[in-house]
């Protein structure tokens, strides 16, 4: 295998990962390439993306190399996250915050095993929203980040603690999974509500407006 072919591979490699990453051993068996290469190959494409002035960089974290943005365009990616345009919740994003919801904590792997499809995209608009959030690293091999719900969903859904969630104990784990979204659905009193809707609320119930309906919502 000749250099530039590794480096692209590797990249490829980063990008499936998502924000779980790689170290240098896992692209090694992956690639079958000795270590010391695979270091070689991982430190010449981060000069690639530098030098390329590219959108992305790699990073490493603990050992563990991913692809990330840029920190200084952060402001433009907050634009996008908040968008009016995007600020309601996709069925993708739906099904993968219902999941969240009833079996956090969580990793990325177990949700794209309950949802048959990857799910990198729903988590980071999830994140990006502000609902689901880290809680931690799995007990497991590569430490996998386990996401859980944040204020913002129980704000989201009109609820006081994740307790009040609609009972789902009925469902069995893979069947459950349209039940579960639809309960949020229904949760939502038939609209999708948008980032900007929440914002709204809050403000309105932090002056009291809002205090009857609240309690009726409970």
């Amino acid at each position: 295998m000749d250099f530039q072919t590794l480096k692209s591979i590797i990249e490829g490699l980063l990008f499936m990962a998502g924000d779980e990453g790689l170290n240098i051993k896992q692209i090694s068996e992956i690639t079958e390439q000795r270590p010391e290469v695979i270091e070689e190959a991982v430190n010449d494409l981060r000069a690639d993306f530098k030098r390329s002035k590219r959108g992305l960089q790699i990073v490493a974290i603990a050992g563990m190399y991913e692809l990330a943005t840029l920190p200084e365009h952060a402001p433009y990616f907050e634009r996008m996250a908040y968008s009016p345009s995007r600020s309601s919740l996709s069925q993708a994003a739906l099904e993968t915050l219902s999941i969240v919801a009833y079996r956090q904590p969580i990793t990325r792997v177990e949700i794209e095993e309950i949802r048959g499809v990857k799910s990198d995209r729903a988590i980071q608009t999830l994140t990006n929203k502000g609902l689901i959030e880290e809680v931690g690293r799995a007990e497991a091999i590569g430490r996998p980040i386990l996401y859980g719900t944040t204020k913002s969903f129980l704000d989201y859904f009109g609820l006081a603690t994740l307790k009040e969630l609609p009972d789902s104990s009925a469902f069995e784990q893979m069947d459950g999974l349209e039940e579960e979204t639809q309960l949020l659905f229904e949760k939502l009193d038939g609209r999708q509500l948008t980032i900007e809707d929440v914002k709204e609320v809050e403000e309105q119930l932090e002056a009291g407006v809002y205090a009857d309906q609240e309690e009726e919502i409970r």
